[in-house]
């Protein structure tokens, strides 16, 4: 008789069963809280046919169709610059397929000088969010002007922090932006000549036909017996009045075009438009200027005499001030023109009234005139502390001549 062998023994059937029970019901709490998390895009089913892959259709798949439908370039970033993920549009934006922008580094699209710029930011994001203006490097070696919009995001469920980015092609802004500047250029260009016929019309016929009027008017009171007195009277009036509108038409030619400008320089035309306020309004003006080396360009001396009419009618119609300080120096590579007035002031950024007003058309006019030789037009006021109109122009004594006509 053989001995009995040892028998093997194996878990009752509805044991097994509640283990593998027990092991799917893990798998499927691990699987949700992966997609609750974000951290899973699709999950693959087996079946019949085979396996079969069903994308997300939860909270975050509204969301990842509209970044993917956007014009604007959309990424995540780390901390480190480095590209968690990118939507189509930012790839095409600078012509480098989708999956050679994943996993790069931002910084090497920027240039040394826009590098330095970005990093502080991606120190420190703002939560509201800020934008800075940079030149994207494409793929195929031009380069892309374009805004980035600079967001912290909430931190993933790893812990880290991820920095989002929204970036805009500037291209077309840009074009438009200098289209818009040639216009603007004509506009002052064809303003200028037309400033320079009329002042040419007022001269040789307005003026002289008044000095004719004038004349004819000293002999007709000559005529005039002296037992009529009231006639006379009558006479030497009429004669005072020509001679006043003979200078104010004279006056206004030379504000439209000023033929000393060409001839003796900016600082005497200041000098002058001065002297003139000041005897015209009674506000004492002070003029201070710094010894020039050179002529300037003369497109420069014409906007910055230009600046200084508009800063002057401004304060004459709206500052009711006491003084008036026009300051001309030479900061580096740079001429700048300063009006100070201790008039009434106002509050340069409520635009509510602006541009409807005398002084709101001053201001875009004297903007419009740096602009035109590549300057830039400060304004600095407060209600009940005066205004500081300070415009600045870049300018080397090497071209002085290049530009006078």
């Amino acid at each position: 008789m053989k001995p009995a062998g040892r028998r093997r023994t194996s878990a009752p059937a509805p044991i097994r069963g509640i283990a593998e029970l027990r092991a799917r019901l893990h798998d499927a709490e691990a699987a949700i809280a992966a997609i609750r998390a974000g951290e899973v895009d699709a999950v693959v089913v087996a079946g019949g046919a085979g396996p079969q892959v069903f994308t997300l259709e939860g909270a975050g798949h509204p969301y990842r169709v509209l970044i993917e439908s956007m014009n604007e370039g959309a990424l995540t970033l780390t901390a480190d610059a480095v590209i968690l993920y990118a939507n189509e549009s930012f790839a095409k934006m600078v012509k480098t397929p989708l999956e050679q922008v994943m996993g790069t580094s931002f910084l090497r699209l920027l240039s040394a000088a826009d590098t330095a710029a970005l990093r502080p930011l991606l120190k420190r994001p703002a939560v509201s969010g800020t934008k800075i203006q940079v030149l994207l490097q494409a793929g195929d070696g031009s380069t892309v002007p374009a805004q980035v919009s600079i967001r912290r995001l909430p931190k993933r469920s790893s812990g880290n922090a991820s920095i989002g980015f929204v970036v805009t092609d500037m291209t077309d802004a840009r074009r438009n932006e200098q289209m818009l500047r040639a216009l603007t250029h004509r506009v002052v260009q064809v303003q200028e000549s037309e400033r320079a016929r009329v002042a040419l019309e007022l001269h040789d016929h307005i003026t002289q036909l008044l000095c004719v009027v004038l004349l004819r008017s000293r002999a007709l009171a000559g005529h005039i017996s002296a037992r009529d007195g009231t006639a006379r009277e009558e006479a030497k009036k009429l004669r005072e009045e020509l001679g006043q509108a003979a200078e104010e038409v004279e006056r206004i030619s030379r504000n439209l075009r000023p033929g000393v400008l060409e001839q003796l320089g900016l600082v005497v035309v200041l000098r002058s438009a001065g002297a003139e306020f000041a005897d015209r309004t009674g506000v004492p003006v002070k003029v201070e200027c710094v010894a020039l080396p050179a002529r300037l360009p003369a497109d420069i001396e014409l906007a910055l005499y230009r600046v200084l009419q508009d800063a002057l009618r401004n304060v004459e119609q709206h500052a009711r001030a006491g003084h008036v300080t026009v300051g001309l120096t030479r900061p580096g590579d740079f001429v700048q023109l300063s009006i100070n007035d201790d008039g009434i002031g106002f509050d340069p950024d409520d635009h509510s009234a602006e541009p409807e007003t005398d002084r709101g058309l001053g201001l875009l006019s004297m903007g419009e005139r740096a602009a035109y030789v590549g300057g830039t037009l400060a304004v600095r006021s407060a209600p009940g502390n005066g205004t500081t109109v300070r415009a600045r122009i870049p300018f080397t004594a090497g071209g002085a001549g290049a530009s006078r006509r």
